[in-house]
């Protein structure tokens, strides 16, 4: 895998849910763009002893972040912490593109 990658031309959407395209991947940690046509989301969820960063790219997402939701635009960033439930909804009109980092990987 390369040291460098151009994160636009790994975007791929997809009409019937979100779409996460690996970039960067080693044992301890990854890095994913997700792609989310407007009104898609990403069911909250959560990962033991793994901390999650979400960096909006271009659009707008609403991040839940343990029982808090923000909307979150271009170069505004979330955290989850370990075990702290975390997801994402595009409520459009635009396409969302968001850089994600996970580490450790689980």
């Amino acid at each position: 895998m390369s040291a460098f990658v151009d994160v636009r031309a790994k975007a791929a959407f997809a009409p019937d849910k979100m779409r996460k395209n690996n970039l960067f991947d080693s044992e301890r940690m990854f890095c994913d763009v997700y792609c989310f046509e407007p009104g898609q989301s990403q069911t909250a969820h959560a990962h033991a002893g793994s901390d999650k960063i979400y960096y909006v790219i271009e659009g707008i997402a609403d991040v839940q972040i343990g029982s808090e939701t923000r909307r979150l635009a271009a170069g505004e960033a979330g955290h989850a912490a370990p075990s702290e439930p975390h997801g994402v909804t595009n409520p459009g009109p635009d396409r969302l593109l968001m850089l994600v980092f996970m580490a450790p990987k689980p």
